[in-house]
């Protein structure tokens, strides 16, 4: 499982949710529009999560029906399949 954020944080970058990882495993570039999370170095600590102030961010079995496009947006950015 991994954390996946999503379309609130769009046209944000906030950032808390950097601040607070305990692994750095929470990428964006100054092109990207939001904040991405590397499954494969995220540990599920979920402290990312509590901090979001648009809640964009859901463990990945949780994201909303609606924002699902989201978890793949989040795949592909790190060139994963899932």
């Amino acid at each position: 499982m991994t954390y996946i954020i999503s379309k609130t944080c769009v046209g944000l970058k906030d950032g808390s949710c950097v601040d607070v990882c305990p692994v750095d495993c929470i990428y964006t570039t100054d092109n990207d529009d939001q904040y991405y999370i590397n499954p494969e170095e995220c540990i599920d600590c979920a402290a990312c999560e509590p901090v979001c102030p648009v809640e964009a961010i859901y463990a990945e079995e949780d994201v909303p029906k609606d924002e699902e496009e989201y978890i793949d947006k989040n795949y592909k950015y790190f060139n994963l399949e899932k």
